[in-house]
C-alpha cells in the first residue's frame, strides 16, 4: 500500500501539473493562430497529447518509488509508517521535472499571450480592424481572453503552492527530517483541488459538466448532446 501511494500521488501531481501546460499550450495557439486553431487542436490530436501526458506521468512515478519498489519497508522505522525520502538525485530530477520546465514554458507562452493580446487591442482601438471582422470576432477574442486570464490565475496558484516546497528545498534542508514537510506535502497536493474549483468559478459550462457527471446523469442514453454552453 505504501508503494501504492507513492505511484498515485507523483503521478497524480505530475499528470495536474504538465495538463496546465497543456492548457497554456492551447490558450497560445487559440490567440495567436486563431485562424489555425481548428487545425492544430484536432480532437485526435487532444486526445494523444492527453493519453502521452498521463503515460509519462505515471512512468515517472516509477522513478519516484524505484526505492520502496526495489527494497519495500526500507526507510520504516515502525510498524505502519510510510516512509517517502527525498534523495538529491530524485530532488533534481522533481524540481526540473515538475517545477523549472513546466513554469518555463507557462511563462514563455503566457507572455507571447499577454503580448498578442495587447498588439490586438491596440488595433482595435486605432481602428486598423475592418469593422465586420472586428464585430465578427470581438466575441470570440473575449473568450479567448478569458480563458487566458484563467490561465493566469491558475499559474499564479501553482506557484503560491509550489514555490515554498521548492525554496525550501533547494535551501538544502531535508525534507524527510524537517517539521513542516507535511505542511508544505498538503500544500502541493492542494494545487490540485483548486484547479478544477478555479474553472468551476470562471466559466458556468464547467458547473454544468460537473453536475452531469455527480448526478450520474452521463449514463443516461444521449447524455453526450447535453447542452453545456
Amino acid at each position: 500500500m505504501c508503494v501504492l501511494f507513492c505511484l498515485l500521488i507523483s503521478n497524480l501531481i505530475t499528470a495536474s501539473i504538465w495538463n496546465i501546460v497543456l492548457i497554456s499550450v492551447d490558450r497560445y495557439i487559440a490567440i495567436c493562430y486563431p485562424l489555425d486553431y481548428s487545425r492544430k487542436m484536432s480532437l485526435t490530436r487532444v486526445r494523444y497529447c492527453v493519453c502521452l501526458c498521463w503515460f509519462c506521468a505515471s512512468s515517472c512515478s516509477f522513478f519516484y518509488a524505484n526505492n520502496e519498489l526495489i527494497q519495500p519497508g526500507r526507510y520504516k522505522s515502525c510498524t505502519g509508517e510510510c516512509k517517502f525520502i527525498i534523495s538529491y538525485i530524485l530532488g533534481t530530477f522533481d524540481l526540473i521535472i515538475n517545477f523549472i520546465l513546466p513554469v518555463t514554458t507557462i511563462i514563455v507562452l503566457y507572455m507571447r499571450v499577454f503580448v498578442v493580446a495587447v498588439s490586438q487591442a491596440r488595433a482595435m482601438r486605432s481602428h486598423i480592424t475592418v469593422a465586420t471582422f472586428r464585430s465578427v470576432t470581438s466575441g470570440t477574442k473575449k473568450s479567448e481572453l478569458k480563458a487566458a486570464r484563467t490561465l493566469g490565475v491558475l499559474v499564479v496558484v501553482y506557484l503560491m503552492c509550489y514555490c515554498p516546497y521548492y525554496c525550501y528545498s533547494l535551501v538544502g534542508i531535508s525534507l524527510s527530517s524537517s517539521p513542516y514537510s507535511f505542511s508544505l506535502f498538503i500544500l502541493g497536493y492542494v494545487n490540485s483541488c483548486l484547479n478544477p474549483l478555479i474553472y468551476a468559478l470562471f466559466y458556468p459550462w464547467f458547473r454544468k459538466a460537473v453536475k452531469v457527471i455527480v448526478t450520474l446523469q452521463i449514463l443516461q442514453p444521449g447524455s453526450r448532446e447535453a447542452k453545456l454552453l
